[in-house]
């Protein structure tokens, strides 16, 4: 009876603690978080006092300034496409190679598994300057032969490839370890019922790997929306195509002469407000698991 109670307690402390440390984490990320919300529509003259007050008005007039001052709705454009782009060129090449490294065995499969794996060290800001150098001669290349000018550079279709490729090893890496723990016996049916293994993979294998799908949509949207250094390097030159983390800097160089706080933080409002939304659309399929129990008998 002792013992019992002593794991009775045991077990309250253990919750008690893990409620604690849930707690802390929460307050540590939503305070920011509503800190720059409330930031965001406080009068320039509101931040020269104590930085805790609630604003004394909702100032909109930020959001407005903040998307005309440095062009921020073109911005946010170039980064709906750009994103949208890489996501779909990454499930288009991700989605096929993953199913077939997980599921079939093939002359250079352990090989491209390894290659993948070692992809997940690579640290991409690493080798940002390899591949400006390497778009850089290609442009050039193709500005001598075809009088072809930003082929490579300032492109936002080659950024969102780029952004694709860099995404690919831990993509393929997360899918395959999805799918090699699906069962065969779904595919064997669906052989049986004469589909072949491109209608077995879309229709059959996807739809029950949607989970770990909408997982690593979120992930690399994320990274691709949130990306600085990439974007700065290869649209250097590119007025008019830049991304929205990057016209952040125009928003700051553009108040210089005068601090517009209210202005920069309604600037990091609109970079937040579409990550948060998404990840309200799918926190539940997120936590969903696969349904078990579709094969009888």
């Amino acid at each position: 009876m002792e013992q019992v109670k002593k794991r009775n307690s045991a077990d309250i402390l253990y919750k008690a603690f893990i409620y604690v440390v849930l707690i802390t984490l929460a307050v540590l990320i939503i305070v920011p978080v509503a800190w720059v919300f409330l930031a965001s529509v406080k009068q320039n003259s509101e931040f020269y006092g104590n930085p805790w007050t609630l604003p004394a008005g909702f100032y909109w007039q930020n959001f407005v300034d903040a998307w005309n001052a440095a062009s921020m709705g073109s911005y946010m454009l170039n980064s709906v496409v750009v994103t949208a782009l890489a996501l779909a060129i990454l499930l288009v090449v991700a989605l096929p190679a993953a199913y077939c490294l997980s599921r079939f065995r093939f002359r250079g499969s352990g090989f491209l598994n390894t290659a993948f794996m070692a992809g997940l060290f690579i640290n991409v800001n690493y080798i940002v300057v390899p591949i400006f150098l390497m778009l850089r001669d290609w442009d050039s290349w193709m500005k001598y032969l075809f009088r072809l000018n930003n082929v490579f550079m300032n492109n936002l279709f080659m950024l969102a490839v780029v952004y694709a490729s860099t995404a690919l090893p831990f993509t393929i890496y997360l899918l395959s370890g999805y799918f090699a723990t699906l069962p065969h016996d779904f595919e064997e049916a669906a052989y049986i019922d004469g589909a072949g293994y491109g209608t077995t993979m879309v229709r059959i294998i996807f739809p029950m790997a949607q989970p770990s799908i909408i997982t690593i949509i979120l992930f690399n949207f994320l990274s691709f929306w949130n990306e600085y250094i990439i974007s700065m390097t290869l649209m250097s030159s590119a007025t008019g195509q830049k991304t929205l983390p990057v016209g952040l800097l125009n928003l700051m160089q553009a108040s210089q002469s005068k601090a517009e706080f209210g202005r920069l933080y309604a600037g990091l409002v609109l970079v937040m407000l579409p990550t948060l939304i998404l990840y309200m659309c799918v926190q539940k399929k997120l936590t969903q698991g696969m349904t078990v129990g579709g094969l009888k008998g």
